[in-house]
């Protein structure tokens, strides 16, 4: 286990490096990856039951004793994202399935990865915790309605079966996660420890798949998406903080809505994307879940530097 474990921390300490190197590579030979795509689903249900898994009564009680900071990431979460989504892809004209699919990923809930990208940066961790689990469990009826209320102009949304399909792959997971903590307790503690590589690889996978399956488009439609994904994490995490500071949060708290307003579920939004519209949908979702790796590791070294700054002056 010890040895599992170190392989583990080895993985996720350079888990952007990975999701980097297999999506070229991916790029590079898509015929094997393009035909796995009916496999995105079950890798996502993994991370989904980890992250249930790892939530204990502790992360509930914070979500009662901190209703005012988690209301307003809640409510900035699910307010910025979706509507900047909505005006870049208007302002860039984006063709309507690329324009639905960046709408798609900014009505998703926060990524499970924000929570230790809001740890380096030195962020309020267990605002971070109580913020993804919130907008995560509001994730089935909210994920579908922003979608069809943004994107609906440009594609048809089925919002029934996006709430289905939302609901099988968060609550479902998370759920059967939950209970498995709440029976095995201290029990589960070793493998929570490598639950980190597990949903990392699951999520490289992800990408991988899905650049594959748009190896083609990409060549055509890749810079321009690439700039409303770019454009849509920095507002994001621009956004995010200074509205946290504008209702008088202290730094560490402004760091950790700013970083889960601008990392997403977006293997999510791959998978959702995949299952109900076209691969091509899920295109702005897999840059994503690899650029907001790149920019949340940015900012927290940033954050950790200016904090060092800081002290050294005092």
């Amino acid at each position: 286990m010890k040895t599992l474990k170190l392989i583990s921390s080895f993985f996720t300490k350079y888990f952007t490096f990975w999701i980097i190197g297999f999506s070229i590579l991916a790029y590079i030979y898509p015929e094997g990856f393009a035909k796995l795509t009916y496999l995105i689903i079950p890798p996502l249900g993994i991370i989904m039951f980890g992250m249930g898994v790892t939530l204990t009564g502790e992360d509930f009680k914070r979500v009662v004793l901190r209703p005012q900071d988690v209301a307003l990431g809640f409510l900035a979460q699910y307010g910025i994202m979706p509507f900047t989504g909505f005006a870049l892809a208007k302002i860039l004209g984006l063709e309507p399935l690329l324009a639905a699919g960046v709408v798609l990923v900014g009505s998703c809930p926060g990524g499970t990865a924000s929570n230790v990208i809001t740890y380096l940066a030195r962020g309020d961790v267990a605002l971070s915790v109580a913020m993804t689990s919130v907008s995560t469990f509001f994730s089935p009826i909210l994920t579908p309605v922003l979608t069809y209320l943004f994107a609906g102009q440009w594609i048809s949304v089925p919002v029934l079966d996006l709430f289905k399909s939302t609901a099988q792959i968060i609550l479902m997971p998370v759920a059967f996660g939950l209970s498995v903590r709440s029976l095995l307790g201290d029990k589960v503690k070793d493998a929570i420890e490598i639950l980190p590589m597990v949903s990392s690889a699951a999520i490289v996978f992800i990408v991988g798949v899905i650049v594959a399956a748009n190896a083609e488009d990409i060549g055509n439609v890749g810079l321009k998406t690439g700039i409303a994904v770019v454009l849509h994490n920095a507002l994001g995490l621009g956004l995010g903080f200074y509205v946290a500071k504008l209702v008088g949060m202290e730094n560490s708290k402004a760091r950790a809505v700013s970083i889960e307003v601008g990392m997403q579920n977006s293997g999510l939004g791959v998978a959702l994307a995949n299952a109900h519209f076209a691969p091509l949908a899920g295109l702005p979702s897999a840059i994503f879940s690899v650029w907001h790796n790149i920019s949340g590791s940015a900012l927290a070294w940033w954050w950790r530097k200016s904090d060092l700054r800081v002290s050294d002056n005092i």
